[in-house]
C-alpha cells in the first residue's frame, strides 16, 4: 500500500463528501421532495451546471478506460477522443431553452417524464424505462469497475476489496444526499479534475524528457502510435468520423445529460454553462488521453490498461500529490455513479411506481422507497462488476450508443416537430433499441462506422414513418 497517497486521496474525497452532505440539508422549500431530490429544485447556476454536466459525462471511460485505450492505440485515439469537446455545446444548443421551458411546463423531473407528457402514452413510458434500466446497468458497472481499479492501484488491496470500499462509500453518499449534494460536489470535483489533469500532464512531459523525446520513443517502438490510424492501423476515417455521432451530437439523448439541461436557473446560467462546459471538456479530454499515450515510454508493459492513470501518477508525482491528483478521476467516477444511480432510481420510482402502481403514495413512502431503490441498485451493479474486463471503455460506449439509438429522435423531434406522435416515439425506441443490440452482436461496424450511426438512421425512418402513417390510429 502507498500509505501517503491513500491518505491524501481518501481525505480529499471525505472533504468533498462532507460538503455535499451539508448541501443536501439545504432544501428548496418551494420544490417537492421529488423535484429537490432528483433535480435540485431547478436552481443550478451556470458554473455548477457546466461542472455537473462535465463531471457526469467525464466518467471512468474518460479518466481510466479512455487513457488506457490511448496507451495501446497511440495518438489516433486522442484524435478520436477530442470529438467530445462538443458535448456540452451540442447538448445545450440542441435542447436549449425550449426544452427547459417545456420540461418546466410539464413539471418533468426525468427524461421519461418529458416523454410521457409529450406523447401521452403509457407504452412510451414503459419502453423508455425498460431501455434506461437495461443500458444503464452496464454503464454503472463500468463506473464501479473504474473506481475499484483506481483504489486497487493506489492502496495495493485486491480488486474485490477495493471495489467493495468504493461501492459502500458511494451508496451512503448518494442515498442520503440526492441531486443537490451531487451537483455541488460536481463543481468541486470538476475543479479538481482540471487542476489534476494539467499537473499530471506536465509531470509526465518532464519525466519523459520533453515532448520531442516522448515522440521519438513512440516512433521507435511503433511508428503507427503517432499516426491517426492507431497502433495496428484499424482506426479508419469512417470509424473515427462516426464518433461525431456517438460522443458528439448523439449525447443529447443520454438521460443523465438531459436531466442537466432541465435543471438550470435562468438564461444567464444557460449561456455561462455553454461556454464553461465546452472549455472544461476540451481541456480534460485532450489532456487525459495525451497522458495515456505519453505514459507508454515511461511505464512500458502495463498489463491492465485501466490501471495506467493511477500507476503513472504514482510514478511521476510525489506520493502526497499523486493522492490529490488521483482524486480527479475518482471524483469523475463517483459523480457519474451518483448521477446514474439517481437516474435509474427515479425511472423506477417516479416513472413507473408513481405513474402506474401507487399514484397516491405518501411523501414519506416515496422518500423511503427512493433511498431504498438507490441502495439496492448499487448492490446489484456491485455483483455485476465483480468480474471485470480489462478495458471498461467498451462497456461505457456500448451503453452510450444504445441510449442514443433509442432516445435521440423521441427527444429532439419531440421538441422541434409538432407532427411527431406516440406512434413515432414507440417505433423509434423499439427499432433503435433492437437494431443497436443486433448490430453490436452480429455486425458492429456497418460501412466501417460504429453501429450507432446505422441504428440512429433506422430509428429516424421509423419515427417519421410511424408518426405520419399511424397518426389516426388508436393505441
Amino acid at each position: 500500500m502507498n500509505l501517503v497517497a491513500s491518505i491524501t486521496l481518501f481525505s480529499s474525497v471525505a472533504i468533498i463528501f462532507f460538503i455535499g452532505l451539508l448541501a443536501s440539508r439545504t432544501t428548496n422549500t418551494s420544490a417537492s421532495f421529488m423535484e429537490d431530490y432528483y433535480l435540485g429544485g431547478r436552481s443550478l447556476g451556470g458554473f455548477v451546471l457546466a461542472m455537473t454536466m462535465t463531471a457526469t459525462y467525464g466518467s471512468a471511460s474518460s479518466f481510466i478506460g479512455g487513457p488506457g485505450v490511448a496507451y495501446n492505440e497511440g495518438l489516433g485515439w486522442v484524435l478520436l477522443s477530442v470529438i467530445q469537446v462538443s458535448t456540452g455545446y451540442f447538448t445545450l444548443m440542441i435542447l436549449g431553452k425550449r426544452f427547459a421551458i417545456t420540461a418546466k411546463k410539464y413539471k418533468a423531473i426525468t427524461m421519461v417524464d418529458f416523454l410521457k407528457e409529450r406523447y401521452q402514452s403509457k407504452w412510451v413510458v414503459l419502453l423508455s424505462s425498460f431501455s434506461i434500466i437495461v443500458f444503464l446497468f452496464s454503464a454503472m458497472a463500468a463506473q464501479w469497475i473504474g473506481g475499484g481499479r483506481l483504489i486497487e492501484s493506489i492502496t495495493g488491496l485486491s480488486y474485490h476489496s477495493a471495489l467493495l470500499i468504493f461501492v459502500l462509500t458511494v451508496l451512503i453518499y448518494v442515498t442520503f444526499g440526492g441531486f443537490r449534494a451531487v451537483t455541488l460536489t460536481d463543481s468541486i470535483q470538476g475543479t479538481i479534475m482540471i487542476i489534476g489533469t494539467v499537473i499530471l500532464l506536465a509531470s509526465i512531459i518532464i519525466a519523459g524528457g520533453g515532448i520531442s523525446s516522448i515522440m521519438a520513443n513512440l516512433r521507435a517502438e511503433n511508428p503507427n502510435l503517432i499516426t491517426p490510424y492507431g497502433a495496428d492501423g484499424s482506426l479508419s476515417p469512417q470509424y473515427v468520423s462516426s464518433f461525431w455521432i456517438l460522443v458528439g451530437v448523439g449525447v443529447v439523448a443520454l438521460p443523465q445529460i438531459v436531466v442537466r439541461a432541465m435543471s438550470y436557473k435562468n438564461t444567464k446560467s444557460f449561456h455561462r454553462a455553454l461556454i464553461i462546459g465546452t472549455i472544461v471538456v476540451g481541456v480534460i479530454m485532450l489532456n487525459m488521453h495525451l497522458i495515456g499515450v505519453f505514459a507508454r515510454p515511461i511505464l512500458p508493459g502495463v498489463e491492465v490498461p485501466d490501471t495506467v492513470i493511477p500507476l503513472i501518477a504514482l510514478e511521476v508525482l510525489p506520493a502526497w500529490l499523486a493522492g490529490i491528483v488521483l482524486a480527479a478521476p475518482l471524483a469523475a467516477i463517483m459523480s457519474t455513479v451518483d448521477s446514474l444511480l439517481l437516474l435509474v432510481s427515479s425511472t423506477i420510482v417516479k416513472d413507473v411506481y408513481l405513474n402506474y402502481i401507487q399514484p397516491t403514495a405518501s411523501k414519506k413512502k416515496v422518500r423511503t422507497l427512493s433511498m431504498t431503490i438507490t441502495a439496492i441498485l448499487g448492490l446489484i451493479v456491485y455483483l455485476i462488476a465483480i468480474n471485470p474486463p480489462d478495458l471498461i471503455i467498451w462497456l461505457n460506449l456500448y451503453t452510450i450508443g444504445g441510449l442514443e439509438a433509442a432516445f435521440i429522435w423521441p427527444v429532439v423531434m419531440g421538441i422541434y416537430w409538432k407532427k411527431g406522435n406516440k406512434y413515432g416515439a414507440i417505433a423509434a425506441i423499439i427499432t433503435g433499441f433492437s437494431s443497436y443490440i443486433l448490430f453490436q452482436a452480429v455486425y458492429p461496424e456497418p460501412f466501417g462506422m460504429h453501429s450507432v450511426v446505422s441504428s440512429i438512421a433506422i430509428s429516424l425512418i421509423a419515427y417519421v414513418g410511424a408518426s405520419l402513417s399511424l397518426r389516426n390510429k388508436v393505441l
